[in-house]
């Protein structure tokens, strides 16, 4: 633990005393989270951190805003994509030219080649 605490005396402090992480430090301390048998608890303490910052810190990461570098023995994480939704048919019109839309005992009749928008807005009036 000793060199640990030489380095932690070199992470710069703020006025209030506090330690001021750098961007590349938060980064390599999250990546050491994601070697095998690494906990974050482990890295935390290894840090002399609380392990909800540690856990703040790889929620950034997840969210794209920390930038992680890579360290010998982390794994990658198995992707799955999916395969995309159907699209929607669109309906085909009706052979009078008109939608209609019905709420209850009220019936909206629009022309067919009324807007996605427009009828949008009426199907929203309609249920406030």
């Amino acid at each position: 633990m000793g060199a640990t605490s030489e380095f932690l005396a070199m992470v710069p402090r703020r006025a209030d005393g506090k330690r001021n992480w750098p961007s590349e430090l938060k980064a390599r301390i999250v990546a050491e989270t994601l070697i095998e048998g690494e906990t974050v608890k482990a890295v935390a303490k290894r840090y002399e951190l609380i392990p909800s910052t540690v856990s703040d810190w790889r929620r950034l990461a997840r969210q794209g805003k920390l930038v992680l570098p890579n360290l010998d023995g982390m794994d990658f994480v198995r992707v799955e994509i999916e395969a995309p939704a159907p699209e929607a048919q669109p309906l085909a019109a009706t052979s009078s030219g008109t939608i209609d839309v019905i709420k209850g005992d009220v019936t909206v009749r629009l022309d067919a080649a009324a807007t996605a928008t427009r009828i949008a807005e009426i199907a929203r009036a309609l249920v406030t």
